[in-house]
C-alpha cells in the first residue's frame, strides 16, 4: 500500500498499486507495503483512465502534490510536500537521472513512482520535496501474450490524439521481446490560440541470453511544438486584493509575432541483468538523454511604472517577446550494481552497493533576446506597440555538471518482526557555470555525504508502524557579479533533514496509511543594501539565512464495499520561514504558493446489470495559500468534481475500451494556483469545464 492514494488493480478508475517494487525507494527487491517511506505508483491502468498526457495529470491524484508555477506548453513543475522538485536533480528515468527540463511524453511509460519527502539514499543533490521516476513500458513476459493496442482521442478542447502500442515476443524460445509506441497529436486546447502538435516514438526491447542473463535496451524520440500561455497577476499599487477569477480560455499574452516553443528529445538506456550465484546479481544501466530546446514566449512583464511586479491598477501590462532557441541539454549516467544477502554478526542483511558516475552538459546559444512588444490590457485586449523600442540582447549560461555517486542500502531483520534499514551515499560532485561570453565563470568541487536509517516493526499481520531520519542535500554558489562580496564563491551545503513516523494497515479490502513528517531545509538571501544586478561592486552578501520548515499529517485510504470502491488522500501542512535575520519579516510566514491542505477523494460504481461499465466521481480541493510573501493578499481554497464514464466491450469480436470524462463538472471559476517567478506575482486561472472522449481498440 505505501502512501498510495487509493489501491485496486483493474478494478477502479483510479489504480494505485502497490506491486512491482518500486525503483525510486532505493529498495527495489522491498513490496512497497513493506518499505518505511512513503512511496507510490501510479500504473498503466490509472494513466489510461484518465488520459494522462503529462506527469501533473498523473501525480495530481496524490494529496502531496500540486502545482509549482505550472505553465501549459511548457515542461512540468510540482511540488511536493510544499517543496518545489528541481527540474535537473528530482527526476529519474528507469532509475537514472535525466533532466526534466523539456516536455516527457507518456504515451510509452508504464508507471509513475513518487518518493515523498528527502531523497539522500537515492539521489546526491536534490531539492527535499521528493523524486520522481518514469518506468517504460517493456515486452510482456508472457511468449502467449501480444500487445496490439489503437487508441483514439478527442479532448480537452479540440485535441486530437492516435497511438499504436504494440508488443510480444519472438524468435527461439521467445527470446527476444519488443515494445513499440507511436504517437501524434494535433494540439488544440481549452485555451484559445495555443495550437501545436506532438509526435513520439519509442522502442524497448530485451534478449534473453540463457538463464542467468538478460539484455534490455529501449529508446524514445519526442517533438513537441506548441504556442506558449502566460499567467495573469495582480493589479496594483496598493491593491491588497485578489482580482476576480477570470476565463481561463483566453491567452491574454498571444500576439501576431508569437513563435512556438519547441522540445526534441532523445532518450533510451541499455541495462545488463546478471544472476550471480547464491542469490547474488549484478546489474549495469547506461542512460542518455539529448534534449533540444528553442524557448519561446510571449509574456506579461507587469505594469510599466512602479511596482512593476504585477498589473497595473487599470489591467494594463508589459508585453515582451523571449526567445532562446537552439538550447541543448545532454545528460549521461553509468550504473553498475551488486545486490544479494549474507549473514553477518548472526543476522541476515540484504546489500545493495552501487557506483554512478553521472554529467550533465549544457550549451546555450550566445544570447537569448527579450523584446518589449507594447502594452495590452487583461481584461479589453489591444495593444499599443512600445515607444521607445526596448530590445535586449544578453548571453546566456553554460552549465557543466560531474558527479560520482558511492551507495551502498542495508536491511536487517533483526527479529520476527522488525526490521532496521540503512543507508548512506556519497557525492563527489564537480559543477562549472560561466556565460557564453566567458564571463561570470563560477566553479564548485567538493564531496558530500548523506545518510538514512529506518526501522520497522510488524504490529500484527494487518498493521505496522515504522519510523525513519533522513538527509538531502543541495549546493548553491553565490552568482560571479561584482556587487557580491563572495562572488563565484559556493555556499555552505544546504542540508535538508527528514523525520517521518507512520502506521500502515491493510484488513481484506480496507487500506489505510497515516503518515507524519517533519523537513527543514536552509534559507538563502541576499544581505546588503544594494542587491541588485548592476548595483556597485561589493555591496551585496549571498548568504544562508534561517530555514523552511515544514511539517505535516498525510492519511490515505481505500476500500471496496460491493459494487461500490472508494479511496482519498490528504495532507495537512503547517510550512514556514524560521530564524532569519536577512529576510526577519518572514519568520512565521508560509511560503507563497503553498496550500494548508489538500484533499483528493473518489468514487466508482460497477455495475453488475452491465457488466463493462462503471462510473466515477473524483474530487480535489486545495487549501488557502499566499499570494504575498506576508498574506496580506491570499488565494482561497477551491474545489472540482470530475466525472467520468468507462465500458468495456465487444464490437465485431474486437474488445475496446470506452472513456467519456468530464473535467470540473461544474464549470467553476477560480484561481488554481499564485506562484512568484522572474520578480513576479503570477496567477494561473483553472480549467473551464472540458470533455474528453477516448477509445482503446485490443485488437
Amino acid at each position: 500500500m505505501g502512501s498510495s492514494v487509493w489501491a485496486q488493480a483493474n478494478t477502479t478508475e483510479i489504480t494505485i498499486t502497490a506491486e512491482p517494487p518500486l525503483r525510486v525507494s532505493g529498495f527495489d527487491d522491498v513490496s512497497q507495503q513493506a518499505l518505511p517511506i512513503s512511496v507510490s505508483a501510479i500504473n498503466l491502468e490509472t494513466l489510461r483512465d484518465i488520459g494522462a498526457q503529462r506527469i501533473t495529470d498523473a501525480l495530481r491524484l496524490d494529496a502531496s502534490v500540486s502545482d509549482s508555477y505550472n505553465l501549459p506548453a511548457y515542461w512540468d513543475k510540482l511540488s511536493v510536500r510544499g517543496f518545489a522538485l528541481d527540474n535537473r536533480y528530482n527526476y529519474r528515468r528507469e532509475g537514472l537521472p535525466i533532466s526534466a527540463e523539456t516536455i516527457i511524453p507518456m504515451d510509452n511509460k508504464e508507471r509513475i513512482e513518487l518518493l515523498k519527502g528527502t531523497s539522500g539514499i537515492q539521489s546526491g543533490t536534490s531539492a527535499p520535496g521528493g523524486l520522481v521516476n518514469y518506468v517504460v513500458k517493456r515486452a510482456p513476459n508472457d511468449p502467449e501474450k501480444t500487445i496490439r493496442d489503437v487508441t483514439l482521442s478527442y479532448g480537452p478542447g479540440n485535441n486530437r490524439l492516435a497511438a499504436a502500442d504494440l508488443g510480444g515476443r519472438f524468435g527461439p524460445e521467445a527470446g527476444f521481446g519488443y515494445r513499440l509506441n507511436v504517437a501524434h497529436e494535433d494540439l488544440d486546447p481549452y485555451i484559445r490560440n495555443t495550437k501545436g502538435y506532438r509526435n513520439l516514438v519509442a522502442l524497448a526491447m530485451d534478449w534473453r541470453i540463457n538463464a542467468s542473463d538478460r539484455l534490455e535496451w529501449e529508446f524514445e524520440q519526442s517533438h513537441h511544438e506548441q504556442i506558449g500561455v502566460n499567467f495573469y497577476s495582480l493589479l496594483g499599487p496598493g491593491s491588497h486584493a485578489l482580482p476576480a477569477p477570470v476565463d481561463g480560455t483566453r491567452n491574454i499574452t498571444r500576439q501576431p509575432s508569437s513563435r512556438p516553443g519547441v522540445f526534441d528529445g532523445l532518450t533510451g538506456t541499455v541495462r545488463l541483468k546478471h544472476q550471480l550465484d547464491n542469490g547474488w546479481r549484478w546489474d549495469t544501466q547506461y542512460g542518455v538523454q539529448q534534449l533540444r530546446a528553442d524557448d519561446r514566449l510571449v509574456y506579461a512583464s507587469g505594469c510599466a511604472t512602479a511596482p512593476t511586479d504585477r498589473f497595473c491598477a487599470n489591467g494594463d501590462f508589459q508585453i515582451r517577446d523571449y526567445r532562446s532557441d537552439n538550447e541543448h541539454r545532454n545528460s549521461e549516467a553509468l550504473q553498475t550494481e551488486l545486490r544479494g544477502h549474507t549473514q553477518l554478526g548472526g543476522l541476515e542483511h540484504k546489500l545493495k552497493f552501487s557506483v554512478m558516475r553521472q554529467r550533465q552538459i549544457n550549451r546555450m546559444p550566445a544570447v537569448y533576446t527579450d523584446n518589449l512588444v507594447g502594452i495590452t490590457n487583461s481584461i479589453n485586449g489591444g495593444l499599443t506597440p512600445a515607444n521607445p523600442a526596448d530590445n535586449r540582447a544578453a548571453p546566456n549560461t553554460n552549465i557543466s555538471d560531474y558527479n560520482t555517486e558511492l551507495a551502498v542500502n542495508d536491511y536487517v531483520q533483526l527479529t520476527e518482526k522488525t526490521t532496521a534499514w540503512l543507508g548512506l551515499r556519497h557525492t563527489q560532485l564537480s559543477r562549472q557555470s560561466v556565460q557564453s561570453d566567458a564571463q561570470h565563470e563560477v566553479k564548485d568541487t567538493r564531496g558530500i555525504s548523506t545518510p538514512w536509517v529506518a526501522l520497522s516493526h510488524q504490529l500484527s499481520p494487518s498493521y505496522s508502524v515504522y519510523a525513519s531520519y533522513g538527509q538531502g542535500l543541495e549546493a548553491e554558489a553565490t552568482p560571479n557579479l561584482p556587487n557580491y562580496t563572495n562572488k563565484g564563491q559556493p555556499l555552505p551545503a544546504l542540508r535538508s533533514t527528514q523525520r517521518e513516523v507512520g502506521v500502515k494497515s491493510q484488513h481484506g479490502p480496507t487500506l489505510w496509511h497515516a503518515t507524519w513528517f517533519d523537513i527543514t531545509r536552509p534559507a538563502t538571501a541576499n544581505a546588503g543594501g544594494a542587491c541588485g544586478y548592476d548595483s556597485a561592486a561589493n555591496t551585496c552578501t549571498r548568504q544562508i539565512d534561517g530555514q523552511a520548515h515544514h511539517q505535516g499529517l498525510e492519511l490515505n485510504t481505500q476500500t471496496k464495499l460491493d459494487q461500490w470502491s472508494f479511496g482519498g488522500s490528504a495532507m495537512w501542512l503547517d510550512a514556514k520561514r524560521e530564524d532569519a535575520t536577512v529576510q526577519a519579516n518572514l519568520n512565521g510566514q508560509r511560503p507563497i504558493n503553498v496550500p494548508k491542505y489538500i484533499l483528493r477523494g473518489m468514487t466508482e460504481y460497477r455495475y453488475a446489470t452491465l457488466p463493462g461499465l462503471r462510473t466515477g466521481l473524483r474530487l480535489s480541493r486545495e487549501g488557502e495559500r499566499n499570494v504575498t510573501e506576508t498574506g496580506d493578499i491570499m488565494l482561497p481554497a477551491w474545489t472540482t468534481l470530475d466525472a467520468t464514464t468507462h465500458y468495456d466491450t465487444k464490437i465485431n469480436s474486437t474488445a475496446s475500451s470506452w472513456t467519456l470524462a468530464i473535467n470540473n463538472l461544474a464549470n467553476k471559476h477560480y484561481w488554481r494556483e499564485s506562484p512568484r517567478q522572474y520578480g513576479q506575482y503570477f496567477l494561473y486561472p483553472g480549467a473551464p469545464r472540458t470533455v474528453r472522449a477516448t477509445v482503446v481498440f485490443h485488437l
